[in-house]
């Protein structure tokens, strides 16, 4: 029997990395993010997390696979295997630790020699935490400043206490890594194609599906 085949495209896949010292307020970003919840007792991130959540960006809807790495010293040999394959990294530090900030660079680097990324415009932004506090000690200004001069990179403050700026984050990342050129190939490699086929007489009660592209992590 004869069967039709239809190619459909699905939503672009993005794996999308947060590093940053303990304490910062990764898992929080996160959580939000993906299902608008904070909790002030949210347990310390053990080794590696992952959730995934549909964004729309500029009329195209994005698959965003989120990890949220421990910060641990002790956890490094867990957390670097899940570098590689990354298509985005939020660094991020919190706006009442000043150490995390200076630790921002040291991150990048480790993301850069673990994931053995080859694209020289690799996209990075770095993301403030915890706006909301009154007790900060990393000024706006500072902080856009040196990851203009230094880092190279976009720079937003969020809070996941009030919602504030975290769709932002995510959108300016998913923006950032869209305005890169790349080669069709590798632009390809982002996207599902499902092969739909159903007999051409259309008696089959549903058509078959199979994933002839994709994007992996």
């Amino acid at each position: 029997m004869k069967e039709k085949t239809i190619l459909v495209k699905q939503n672009p896949i993005l794996k999308v990395v947060i590093l940053g010292n303990s304490n910062v307020g990764k898992s929080c970003l996160m959580n939000r993010f993906v299902s608008n919840s904070f909790s002030e007792q949210t347990l310390h991130t053990l080794g590696v997390e992952f959730l995934q959540k549909d964004l729309d960006v500029n009329g195209i809807i994005y698959t965003l696979q989120i990890w949220d790495t421990a910060g641990q010293e002790r956890f490094r040999t867990l957390r670097t295997p899940f570098y590689r394959g990354t298509d985005i990294c939020l660094l991020t530090f919190a706006v009442d630790d000043v150490q995390s900030f200076k630790t921002v660079e040291s991150w990048k680097k480790e993301f850069l020699q673990y994931s053995r990324t080859t694209d020289v415009n690799f996209p990075f932004v770095v993301v403030a935490t915890k706006v909301d506090l009154q007790d900060r000690v990393v000024s706006k200004d500072e902080a856009d400043e040196w990851c203009s001069e230094y880092l190279n990179a976009p720079y937003v403050e969020t809070s996941s206490k009030t919602d504030m700026n975290i769709e932002t984050a995510f959108t300016l990342a998913v923006e950032v890594w869209a305005s890169i050129e790349r080669t069709p190939e590798l632009k390809l490699s982002h996207t599902n194609l499902v092969k739909l086929s159903r007999p051409i007489n259309g008696n089959a009660a549903c058509p078959t599906a199979e994933i002839v592209s994709s994007k992996c992590c």
